[in-house]
């Protein structure tokens, strides 16, 4: 006996805006690293991972860096707990891998290589909005160590986003039409809202605006990674400034993915390490007026490719 099936079900004409991020499951790569030199704890599906067991006020030794960095690689970001250090074990560890940098447009600490992000009822906090550190650079630093010194009673939790796994979550066709694209990366739109002109102007010729991939090649993992960030990315090379903001809006959103995502709760003496060639973060500020303190090292990077 033959049925008659239904005929398909017509639904009126009805959507989003274009260019969003849609539902839907999400293409997530599991860790698989073993680590022996300490105990780690993943904070959340793909990044950050809190440690425990290590000191950061000793020496490293070649296998607990060795391992450490592993676990850098696969997690992206690093959390320590009560850790009672100085400025200068903070720089100490941050040494362990590579040369440190300085920032002209942040106060400094006790040491130029020392950034103080000290936020009171007078200075606010302007670094809620996603971003990877000094990519106006040509060698964006490598990655930072932060400390904080005084938490506020409540709020001032930073997040971290796995741009790796922006990446790859990205629709094929999109995939396709940003590979070999280069963007232009520039300090002013950072630091102009909040900066002294005359000393952003100071340093216009030393860091004039500079070119970079759209899509990086991680030097150590191999893994694309989305590289472009609302605080320093200007415009793509070769679109017009239309088609160019289109786009970025759209690469800008991919941050905002939860599932992409660890959000970290500070308490004095909670440190952080973050791989800055693989992630943006991005600094909540909810706490005001109340006082947050932090002192952040750097490290310098290299050229994307």
């Amino acid at each position: 006996m033959s049925v008659d099936l239904p005929a398909r079900i017509q639904l009126r004409e009805a959507g989003t805006p274009a260019d969003g991020i849609v539902e839907g499951p999400r293409v997530l790569r599991e860790p698989q690293q073993r680590y022996d030199l300490f105990t780690l704890r993943p904070l959340g599906r793909v990044i950050g991972a809190e440690i425990d067991g290590v000191d950061l006020a000793e020496p490293l030794t070649p296998a607990l860096r060795e391992e450490l960095n592993r676990a850098l690689l696969e997690w992206k970001v690093l959390f320590f707990r009560d850790q009672d250090i100085t400025s200068a074990q903070q720089r100490a560890f941050a040494a362990n891998w590579g040369e440190l940098e300085t920032n002209p447009f942040i106060p400094k600490g006790d040491d130029d290589a020392v950034t103080r992000f000290e936020r009171t009822a007078a200075m606010p906090g302007y670094e809620n909005i996603w971003h990877t550190d000094v990519t106006w650079r040509p060698n964006p630093a490598l990655g930072s160590v932060l400390r904080l010194i005084e938490v506020p009673p409540v709020g001032g939790d930073t997040m971290w986003a796995d741009m790796a796994a922006a990446y790859d979550n990205l629709p094929e066709d999109v995939r396709a039409r940003i590979d070999g694209l280069t963007a232009v990366h520039d300090y002013l739109p950072g630091f102009d809202r909040f900066s002294d002109h005359a000393l952003l102007a100071q340093w216009q010729d030393r860091f004039p605006p500079v070119a970079h991939p759209v899509v990086r090649t991680h030097p150590e993992t191999g893994r694309r990674t989305l590289f472009v960030n609302q605080a320093f990315t200007t415009h793509i090379v070769g679109l017009d400034r239309a088609e160019s903001d289109r786009l970025l809006r759209y690469l800008f959103l991919q941050a905002h993915t939860p599932e992409f995502q660890v959000r970290f709760s500070w308490r004095p003496n909670s440190v952080a390490f973050w791989d800055n060639r693989a992630t943006q973060h991005y600094a909540v500020n909810d706490y005001h007026p109340h006082v947050r303190i932090a002192e952040r090292v750097a490290i310098a990077g290299d050229r994307p490719y």
